[in-house]
């Protein structure tokens, strides 16, 4: 079974960074894709970053140059480097793995609140 745990949200103001951790227990097979999403009070839930395998990597366009997701085999976490934070931003942010055959997985979520 694949569990996913995010950590590093919190309260930041604007212009600020932040570095998400989504630590990946259990072994995964046939991965289509992981990466993170973001779900604000009055939103739908939007893909924020995702990171293919072997290492592509798309982003939302406003987030485009201030956002970077990174996948480490060895530690088995996906992180997303948040920099030049907005109001905009602010959103509970969960982590998401996408396998072949339908399978997905998500986080419980953390919040991130972007506020002077």
């Amino acid at each position: 079974q694949v569990q996913l745990v995010e950590s590093g949200g919190g309260l930041v103001q604007p212009g600020g960074s932040l570095r998400l951790s989504c630590a990946i227990s259990g072994t995964i097979f046939n991965l289509n894709y992981m990466g993170w999403y973001r779900q604000g009070p009055e939103d739908q839930r939007e893909a924020v970053a995702v990171i293919f395998d072997p290492g592509h990597t798309n982003y939302a366009d406003s987030v485009k140059g201030r956002f970077t997701i990174s996948r480490d085999n060895i530690e088995n976490t996906v992180d997303l480097q948040m920099n030049d934070l907005k109001p905009e931003d602010t959103a509970v942010y969960y982590c998401y793995i996408n396998l072949r055959g339908a399978l997905e997985y998500w986080g419980q979520g953390t919040q991130v609140t972007v506020s002077s």
